[in-house]
């Protein structure tokens, strides 16, 4: 009995350490970022006034997050901790490009709504719908992943404003721009699989590691439902960016690069990558057992569950997150190597 105690207790203690080694990984990034941003601001000061931010550009960083936060609250797609990193992270995007707004709001809108779709059913299967329901902080900053030091770096080397996608003339706006729209693509197709994809399957899942069925809620767990909704919704991110490229360039500078439609296939790629990595992550390196009285899928071993697949080493905070940053930082070099010129 004191060995399985002590086992037990070791395994919660190695999923703490990876969890937690993964998660200030995530903070250590933007971190760095913002040091490394505070010396190239006092290098911007002294440029000319090309580096001058219009006013309006300030105002609007502001007032447009402020309203999406409303919404949020208003909904409770959000709680109190949730609002002010968003509001941050909404900032950021804003202030950087307005494409990177859209992907942002194309991610928290249609994720807010695929959450709370068909709410009764998935309280069946999910311990911690309730909870889980309303982003948090750490959720909030686990969705971001690369998106935030992205934009930054964006800031801080280019500048602020809208391009074109442009890996020949542009190429550093170019990769950091398809950053972050990967990031935001991730998120949003792991978001629609996970709270769409098992509530429109009739069937249960199969087991992304060895395809055996699975009940529904078991990391890991992937239909056929799932897989179309996950590259829908990086579908809708990539048109967000897309619609926006459109709408905020001039015509003259369209017309003298490259075809921006590939953004849309490549939101759409994104998406489905992030969404199988997840999955793949959340099957091995995620625990998942069912509860004998409830028959909730829980994350952690008891005496009362049952074991399904994975072991206890990351939470879904850190398979998020881990997820989002490989995706985030391999969709740039697919879309250097196949956009087409």
């Amino acid at each position: 009995m004191a060995a399985k105690k002590d086992a037990k207790k070791k395994d919660g203690w190695q999923k703490f350490d990876v969890s937690a080694g993964i998660l200030l990984l995530g903070f250590a990034i933007p971190v760095s970022m913002f040091l490394w941003a505070g010396n190239r601001t006092l290098r911007i000061i002294k440029h000319s006034e090309d580096d001058h931010i219009p006013p309006t550009r300030w105002l609007a960083s502001v007032l447009i997050p402020i309203g999406f936060l409303v919404w949020g609250l208003k909904r409770k797609s959000v709680n109190g901790s949730g609002a002010i990193t968003g509001f941050f992270v909404g900032f950021i995007m804003t202030l950087a490009n307005y494409c990177f707004l859209a992907c942002l709001i194309a991610f928290f809108v249609t994720s807010s709504k695929a959450t709370k779709f068909r709410a009764k059913e998935k309280r069946k299967f999910e311990e911690e719908y309730d909870t889980g329901s309303r982003r948090n902080w750490i959720q909030v900053f686990c969705n971001s992943g690369m998106a935030s030091p992205f934009a930054l770096l964006y800031i801080f080397e280019i500048g602020v404003g809208q391009r074109p996608i442009n890996f020949i003339d542009d190429f550093s706006a170019s990769w950091f721009a398809v950053g972050v729209l990967s990031a935001y693509a991730c998120g949003n197709a792991d978001t629609w699989a996970s709270e769409l994809g098992t509530v429109l399957s009739s069937t249960n899942p199969r087991l992304i590691t060895n395809f055996r069925r699975v009940p529904r809620g078991v990391n890991g767990g992937v239909t056929l439902a799932g897989i179309i909704v996950s590259a829908l919704g990086g579908l809708v991110v990539g048109l967000a960016f897309y619609a926006t490229i459109q709408l905020t360039i001039s015509s003259e500078l369209l017309s003298s690069s490259p075809p921006q439609w590939p953004i849309i296939v490549l939101g759409l790629v994104a998406g489905l990558f992030g969404s199988i990595l997840d999955s793949l992550l959340g099957a091995t390196c995620q625990y998942s057992g069912i509860h004998k009285t409830t028959g909730a899928i829980v994350e952690q071993a008891g005496p009362d569950v049952e074991y399904v697949c994975g072991r206890q080493l990351l939470d879904n905070h850190s398979v998020n997150l881990l997820s989002n940053i490989i995706t985030a930082i391999v969709m740039p070099r697919v879309a250097n190597a196949l956009w087409p010129y």
